[in-house]
């Protein structure tokens, strides 16, 4: 406890010196958490609208079905499985049947992905119930992006083009009945959603899909011949790894903040070192063993830690509280990254992180402030009253 005492006055009454690198520090502390907390809020953002409007609790892709290569959509449908018929018809889980396709809006030509799928699916978070038959017409509806690259609106008509399930050109005449927004990309750019029931009969495939996503409550996952499971693990791994990737690239901000701050802690107890050689030779010539005297400075230079954590938490608390609450705003541009984020990012700010982050720099903290202290192991109390370090 005298130790502590001896150390917390010492650091005190160096005034200004110590304020500027708990300053500096504490800076470091609140960016740290900040960046990290960003990062964690953008992955849990981006993940729970994604499986809300993409992937449910998981995946059926028929096995010719490979979603990076648009050639393999010709061939890649399927009768529908006699094991997932019941989740079918409880709810539990809605075919989708896919095909490419074409229209021509203004004139020019677009390669779409014609989607169909069962306007009365409750496990996707897209608005489908609007596809109600209009007088004989094919309901159809796309995203605010797609609206936006081709110009239609809502109750406009549009030609799309089609190969059926024999290899012939098909055309037909849809309404957009609907125009959805999402911050889900792969759900909106370059798609249209039509019934499913009107899919698999203009494409001739009846009682067929591509793929069959199942509900997020779904416990067991029934084997189906000819279709492979994805479970959100799989699915999702692109995205974790785009999101490690950017947080590795914040590490190394906040690391050079960091390296800053301690740089400057290095340099402080260097310099008091230097300058209380004399303060030294007489504690020591009082009985002060060297590891206490080792010790006592290493105390020291940790309470920048310290006392960096308790300013930082004055004035992180209300401002890192504030943007969790009401998210930070991005940019429009923002829209094409290719994150399904929003118009806002709200931090996510886990008890683990603060406490994680809070020892970690406490840790570094005190290893930087020791490694100055070697000079005091071999320090001679005579040399020391007389001002020399050895």
């Amino acid at each position: 406890m005298l130790m502590m005492k001896l150390a917390y006055r010492n650091i005190i009454g160096a005034g200004m010196r110590t304020w500027l690198n708990v300053a500096a520090l504490s800076f470091a502390f609140v960016t740290i958490i900040f960046l990290k907390g960003v990062y964690n809020g953008m992955n849990d953002q981006v993940e729970r609208a994604t499986i809300d409007a993409l992937y449910g609790g998981g995946q059926f892709w028929h096995e010719r079905y490979d979603p990076y290569d648009p050639q393999s959509f010709v061939d890649a449908h399927g009768i529908i499985p006699e094991v997932l018929r019941p989740l079918i018809k409880q709810k539990a889980a809605v075919p989708i049947l896919m095909r490419q396709g074409t229209i021509y809006p203004g004139g020019r030509f677009r390669n779409i992905l014609l989607k169909g799928i069962d306007p009365q699916q409750k496990i996707l978070a897209i608005p489908v119930s609007t596809l109600t038959d209009r007088d004989g017409t094919i309901p159809a509806m796309i995203g605010t992006r797609m609206a936006k690259h081709t110009g239609l609106h809502t109750n406009d008509c549009i030609t799309v083009q089609w190969r059926t399930s024999h290899g012939t050109f098909d055309a037909r005449e849809v309404m957009i009945v609907n125009i959805f927004k999402t911050t889900v990309q792969e759900i909106d750019n370059d798609q249209i959603w039509i019934p499913i029931d009107i899919m698999q009969k203009i494409t001739e495939l009846p009682d067929q899909a591509t793929m069959i996503i199942i509900n997020k409550e779904s416990k067991i996952i029934p084997a189906a011949p000819g279709w492979n499971f994805k479970d959100l693990n799989f699915l999702l791994q692109d995205l974790h790894s785009l999101v490690e990737m950017k947080s590795m690239g914040g590490s190394i901000f906040y690391t050079i903040l960091l390296l800053l701050a301690m740089l400057a802690i290095f340099d402080t107890q260097v310099l008091s070192i230097w300058h209380r050689r004399k303060e030294m030779g007489t504690l020591m010539a009082l009985g002060m063993t060297r590891a206490q005297l080792v010790g006592l400075f290493t105390l020291e230079g940790s309470f920048h830690g310290i006392l960096a954590a308790l300013v930082g938490a004055l004035y992180g608390i209300p401002l890192l509280s504030y943007v969790a609450r009401n998210g930070w705003g991005l940019p429009q541009s923002t829209d094409n990254f290719g994150f399904a984020l929003g118009d806002r990012i709200f931090p996510s700010y886990s008890l683990g992180l603060i406490i994680g982050t809070t020892i970690l720099v406490l840790v570094i903290t005190a290893i930087v402030s020791f490694l100055p202290t070697k000079k005091i192991a071999s320090l001679k109390p005579t040399d020391a009253l007389k001002g020399k370090m050895t």
